[in-house]
């Protein structure tokens, strides 16, 4: 027995070093900082300012959009290899926990914090949450709580990072991922979000207008996993053109499901509160996204394919995604052609990708990217004060300085976020080793990164599939 644990206590010393420690003691001095940090007394609601309503479906939203991080990782999982399956999951599951934990110390401060010219959230204005139990409703949500309007941002940014799995899948190291989750975190979302969604931002005061997350979620998203796919080249399948068969398809329809209902919160939520331009966001959501979905399905099938699961499916989220930034500006039949136009111009984008050298393994940026890029400009087109009086004209009525605004801001985010996820991936590859190698590459990344298996149940599964 000696001699056993001796050998193991050997082997297990070996295995430590600085990179292995470095994430456990991060989140050690987090946490014992997080005991010194004083409880507040909760805000005194004397003049009746929240709406029991109000709170009531912004919970319920908050969740929804938790459960759109789960469907995403059915979606990306069940559209990898078989032996990728795990490893793809949990790179987005994963971002629940690295993001929270950012969130609650510094990210909803960078984000929605006392503004610094503009550009960014004073980190020390709600440190470690310090204030959200005590302060008045944020003026923008002027009926819940503002623990509560926290809450329900941080579920855009957790997702956010999990979208950029898609592209660097099947060859990206655990560990390097997570910290790329925690540097895009405070580099990228956080300056996005707190430009077009914080009042003193210089988006919003430009008058750029994004509902639930065109520019912050999918364009940055987009945008950062062209960046990964750049850095990480191609792999091995992609460089010998082998075809590579989804695991699982099933789990891309379910994942597909959760994220179409999950966005319901996504987007109707952003009205932050039970009202009218809820309905209409939830309305839009859904007309685009079954617009979309049958617009890739039947593109497909014009150009001689057949009809397909992962079509729709890839479709709906295409429109889904479209609808984002319009879902609280536009009427409800602007969104047929919403979902309609971003599905086709997503699909040629997926083509010419396929006929490229890139390696963006689950077409995220002509899925998201692009999308998001569509979905900023048919705001900029269809957008109309008779469905939202705090928004604006669009171009369609008139207002072309309106679409000018929205092209601007679109172009200065996707130059934001493509540069500076260029360099973070750039510095984690100088970092640690940003890529597996191709020994590992081969084996498959559940093995060598996880040492667990993509469970086959009851699934025939060939030995050499």
């Amino acid at each position: 027995m000696n001699i056993i644990n001796k050998s193991y206590l050997i082997m297990y010393q070996k295995k430590l070093n600085f990179y292995n420690v470095t994430p456990f003691l991060v989140l050690l001095i987090v946490a014992l900082l997080a005991i010194f940090a004083p409880p507040e007394l909760s805000f005194e609601d004397k003049e009746g300012v929240y709406n029991g309503a109000d709170i009531a479906w912004i919970l319920v939203a908050t969740a929804l959009v938790f459960l759109m991080t789960p469907g995403l990782a059915f979606f990306y999982g069940g559209m990898v290899h078989r032996k990728n399956v795990i490893s793809t999951m949990i790179k987005s599951v994963v971002a629940t926990g690295v993001v929270t934990i950012i969130w609650v110390t510094v990210g909803y401060s960078l984000c929605f914090g006392e503004s610094l010219g503009g550009f960014i959230g004073n980190p020390t204005t709600y440190l470690f949450m310090k204030g959200i139990n005590s302060s008045a409703p944020w003026s923008l949500a002027p009926t819940i709580p503002l623990g509560l309007f926290a809450l329900f941002q941080l579920m855009f940014a957790i997702i956010t990072p999990g979208l950029v799995v898609g592209a660097v899948a099947e060859r990206v190291k655990f560990t390097s991922y997570i910290l790329f989750i925690a540097l895009f975190s405070l580099l990228v979302y956080a300056p996005i979000a707190h430009w077009t969604w914080h009042p003193e931002g210089f988006l919003f005061k430009m008058g750029a207008l994004d509902f639930a997350g065109g520019t912050v979620v999918h364009i940055s998203a987009g945008c950062a996993a062209l960046a990964g796919a750049l850095v990480l080249k191609r792999r091995k399948a992609h460089l010998d053109q082998i075809e590579i068969p989804p695991a699982n398809i099933p789990y891309v329809l379910i994942g597909t499901g959760l994220l179409w209902f999950g966005w319901f919160g996504f987007n109707a939520g952003s009205a932050l509160g039970a009202n009218a331009l809820a309905v209409s966001a939830f309305a839009t959501t859904n007309t685009a996204a079954a617009s979309a979905g049958l617009s890739w399905m039947f593109f497909d099938v014009m150009r001689g394919k057949k009809p397909s699961v992962l079509g729709f499916c890839i479709g709906a989220v295409v429109g889904l995604v479209a609808i984002t930034p319009a879902a609280g500006f536009v009427a409800v039949p602007q969104s047929i052609f919403i979902g309609f136009i971003a599905a086709i111009l997503s699909n040629l984008a997926v083509y010419y990708k396929s006929k490229s050298s890139l390696d963006d393994t689950l077409d995220v940026f002509p899925c998201h990217g692009v999308g998001g890029m569509v979905g900023m400009l048919m705001t900029g087109i269809f957008a109309t004060k008779s469905v939202n009086g705090a928004g604006a004209e669009g171009l369609l009525y008139g207002n072309t300085e309106f679409f000018i605004t929205q092209v601007k801001a679109l172009l200065i985010v996707v130059t934001f976020s493509f540069t500076v996820s260029l360099g973070i991936f750039k510095l984690i590859s100088v970092m640690l080793p940003l890529r597996v190698s191709s020994e590992e590459e081969e084996l498959g990344l559940d093995a060598t990164q996880h040492d667990e298996k993509y469970v086959q149940g009851t699934l025939l599964v060939r030995e050499n599939a």
